[in-house]
């Protein structure tokens, strides 16, 4: 695709597919779930044009990186090794512009937080900075405000959404999730996780057939557990990260949104964003941005924008 190169890449013990173009500062691209270093093919392209090197990896579990087997092999500290591991080895250690969306963006909030010297600025697509609640475990306290139908807590039991999914297929499956807008936490009921109209489903003019078949043959091949398996991590992420209860993010953020996000219109999240809690764990982050009638795949929805947005945060350092 428009010359984008392909490598592997040893990192902290894993084999890592990366997708990069271009010459300059380094701008590394960090994805979310169900997506892989495909979701940010238009960034890659246009950031490599104005003069970076756009680097963005399948995330450990996805793609064509290796996936570890045991759930304990995704914790933060693993995944946050990676993108060290993979920093060192794309500039020996040099600070890098990151960019992250979903999943992608939490790996982003604990690469800032345990390793700012490795981070010129940061945009953080969808997902704010979520401190660490000191007394209440991740998944325990989305049981008790969402119940147990709420979408993080119905991908806890190993195989589980695994056999859900093989019974749509996955191409269906990705189709739902990418082109979905329904805003508030998303449920996903037993009888029917993904809806019964599911083959209904029109694909929005930023997402072709060739892109949902990208996505569909990989995880086909590769399966869902991998990513599934961050979300199974939740828990362990809270005990290893004790020590950094109450610490602050201390690299300069912006901060893109849609309004119709699924996380930005979950309950709590606005206050969150705009009454100050955010700028307080946050000290140096400079912008929210709301983007108008956007979803949550905001970078492959609106990418000119998008774009835009983030070049104009990075070109100030």
């Amino acid at each position: 695709m428009e010359g984008i190169e392909h490598r592997t890449v040893s990192v902290n013990g894993i084999n890592m597919h990366v997708a990069e173009k271009g010459q300059g500062p380094i701008v590394l691209f960090l994805h979310g779930f169900p997506e892989l270093w495909y979701t940010w093919r238009h960034q890659i392209v246009a950031f490599a044009a104005l003069g970076y090197r756009a680097v963005a990896p399948d995330l450990r579990g996805y793609g064509d990186t290796d996936a570890p087997a045991e759930v304990s092999s995704y914790s933060c500290l693993h995944v946050v090794g990676d993108i060290v591991a993979l920093i060192e080895s794309l500039g020996g250690g040099d600070q890098v512009f990151l960019v992250a969306h979903d999943w992608g963006a939490m790996i982003g909030w604990y690469l800032c937080l345990f390793r700012p010297d490795l981070v010129k600025a940061y945009v953080s697509l969808t997902v704010p900075f979520r401190p660490r609640h000191p007394n209440v475990k991740p998944v325990e306290g989305m049981r008790a405000f969402f119940g147990e139908d709420y979408y993080m807590c119905r991908f806890q039991e190993p195989g589980k959404m695994e056999s859900e999914i093989a019974r749509y297929g996955a191409e269906a499956v990705i189709k739902k999730i990418l082109t979905d807008r329904t805003p508030g936490p998303p449920y996903l009921p037993k009888e029917t996780p993904f809806g019964s109209n599911i083959d209904d489903i029109k694909l929005p003019p930023w997402f072709t057939e060739d892109d949902l078949k990208y996505y569909a043959e990989n995880y086909e091949k590769r399966g869902f557990t991998g990513g599934l398996n961050y979300y199974r991590a939740l828990d362990l992420n809270w005990e290893l990260t004790a020590a950094w209860t109450g610490a602050k993010v201390r690299v300069p953020v912006k901060f893109v949104v849609g309004d119709v996000d699924m996380v930005y219109t979950t309950p709590g999240l606005k206050e969150y964003v705009h009454g100050g809690g955010f700028k307080n764990d946050v000290p140096l982050l400079e912008e929210c941005v709301v983007m108008d009638n956007v979803g949550h795949f905001l970078n492959q929805e609106k990418a000119d924008e998008v774009n835009a947005y983030i070049h104009e945060f990075i070109k100030k350092f």
